[in-house]
Order: C-alpha cells, then structure tokens, then sequence
C-alpha cells in the first residue's frame, strides 16, 4: 500500500479500518451479494443540496458499500453561486470537470478551471459561482459523506 513519504508507518486510523470486514454491496437482481457497486451519473436523480446546488450523488452509504465517504457531481447554471457554507464535521474537494468559476474559502477569492482540483478543510466557510457561459459541472469529494445536517448556512 502506498503513503506519502511524509507518513513512515501506516497512519492508525487506516490500520483500523483496514482490519475491519469488508462490507458487501447491493443486492443483486438474484437475492444475493455483489463486491463492487457502479452508478453512472446518467442513472443518478439530481436533487438540490442544502447550499443551493444541483448535485447527483454518484455513491454514498445511501446507495452502494461506501461508508465513510461521498462521491457527488454538482453542476451550477450561469451566473449562479451556491450559499456561503461550512461543514463543521466535513472535508471536501471540489473537481471542475466542465466551465469555469470563482471559488472563496475563507478570505481567498481565486479562479478556477477544467481540471482544477479544490481542497476545502471542515469549518471554512466556502462558496463557488459560475463565472462562465456554459453550465459549470464539479465533482464532489466529501467525508465523512455529504449530509444536510453537517451544513450551516452564512449570512451575507
């Protein structure tokens, strides 16, 4: 298994859960268990998150074997931004995959493009917006996994 040189032993945490068993996934149409869940994002319904956005939840523990994690695609129309948020409990990153934009954490306003990937720590406040002309398209990276609850909008 491969760490960043910076780790000289495997950090406890993934000891843990490497020990731990491995769960199985959905059901198959047979009654029986299956060990990989694939979704693609053309078979996932689009509903509208708590900070304003589109998004299509690719896997979560809400549909395949994955716990400890989300995977989402966001998309925001022209013009539009998702509200100033933080997540007390939740990291994030964000992968432009379509558009462009402008993306706060915190203080810092900086441009973002395809293939930009955004690191957004729990606790900073952060929001993105549609610069462009074309639908602006992300995937979302969360853990632990994307919950409405771990969402505190801020007032401007």
């Amino acid at each position: 298994m491969y760490f960043s040189p910076k780790y000289q032993e495997t950090p406890k945490c993934v000891n843990k859960i490497l020990s731990q068993p491995k769960p199985l996934c959905q059901n198959t149409p047979l009654g029986g268990k299956k060990p990989m869940d694939i979704v693609n994002l053309n078979d996932a319904e689009p509903f509208t998150t708590k900070d304003g956005s589109e998004i299509r939840e690719l896997l979560a523990h809400r549909n395949s074997c994955i716990r400890a994690q989300s995977l989402a695609e966001a998309r925001l129309p022209p013009g539009a931004s998702t509200t100033a948020h933080y997540h007390p409990k939740t990291e994030e990153i964000y992968y432009i995959t379509h558009g462009q934009g402008r993306m706060q954490i915190g203080e810092e306003l900086r441009e973002v493009r395809v293939g930009d990937a955004i690191a957004i720590p729990p606790g900073q406040v952060h929001q993105i917006t549609n610069t462009g002309s074309d639908t602006l398209r992300l995937l979302c990276c969360c853990a632990p996994g994307y919950e409405h609850e771990d969402t505190v909008l801020v007032e401007e």
